[in-house]
Order: structure tokens, then sequence, then C-alpha cells
């Protein structure tokens, strides 16, 4: 039985595992994007987000410490650059996993893992999206919320 065990071992013993995820958190903060199974992209994504709130203080601690974690300069590098610019305003959920279907070979699941902030497709609708709407997760209101501040500033432009 494996209650309470809460790690993802890949069926590899631990050398191999961080030597697996090292590489593939590395690959992953330089291309933004990599394609891998879906367990794989599960295990990569608990082992890099707190590598990733961990750049947002860019100090000689922290590089440090992530340098422990990865052991490549030029993916800490970017990680700390170009990463932490663009990932600096989000609390959490710096990852998206993708499902793709079967890997025709060996009939594995295969998932796409990407940093959410680096994908231009779904980036769109904040720019679009206009200054009246206001989004919650709190209630029940969903459309009926954004259709009230929509009316409002219908109403408010129509009186001036």
């Amino acid at each position: 039985m494996r209650h309470g065990d809460k790690i993802k071992n890949l069926s590899r013993k631990k050398a191999h595992r961080d030597a697996l995820l090292s590489n593939l958190a590395c690959q992953l903060i330089t291309h933004k994007r990599i394609i891998t199974t879906v367990a794989k992209a599960k295990a990569l994504r608990v082992y890099i987000e707190p590598l990733i709130t961990k750049s947002k203080e860019n100090s000689t601690h922290q590089r440090r410490v992530v340098f422990s974690y990865l052991q490549d300069k030029d993916a800490i590098t970017e990680l700390f650059s170009t990463v932490a610019e663009k990932i600096g305003g989000r609390p959490g959920g710096y990852t998206r996993i993708i499902k793709l279907g079967a890997r025709p070979g060996d009939n594995a699941e295969q998932a796409l893992i990407e940093l959410v902030d680096f994908n231009e497709i779904y980036g769109k609708g904040k720019e679009e999206r206009r200054e009246g709407t206001r989004r919650t997760r709190r209630g029940r209101g969903g459309k009926k919320a954004e259709t009230k501040v929509e009316d409002e500033a219908k109403e408010e432009t129509t009186e001036e």
C-alpha cells in the first residue's frame, strides 16, 4: 500500500529521477515548452513551480538554491532574467499541461507542458477585454456580473 506516499517515482531511483527532472526543467526554461509523457509532465510541474517562485527574488542566495537543483548556468540566467520578468505579478500556476494523445511507438500518453506567460495564443484575451468587465471567482455571478457592469457603463455613456 502507498498510504501517504506523495512523490511520483516515475519507476526510477532517486538519483535518476533527480537528473531527469533537472534536465526536463532546464529544457522547459530554455525552450518555454516541451513534449513529454503525462506522468513526467505532472512530476515536472511539482518540481519547477517552486523554482520559478524562487526566481522572483533575484538574490545571490536564491540563485545558489536554484543552481543546486538545475546545475545549468544558462538556464538559471534565463530563469532569473526573462522568465522572472514575465511572471512577476502571477501568484502561482506558471505551467500548463495539454494532453496530446498516445505516442505511436509504445502508446504512452503524451503531453505538452509550457510556461503560461510565454504562449501568445492564450494571452490575447486579456488585452482585448475592456476595462469595465470584472472577473471574480466568488459568488454565482458568472456572465450576469459582467453584463451588469457593461449595462452600468452603457447607462453612464447615454446619460452624458
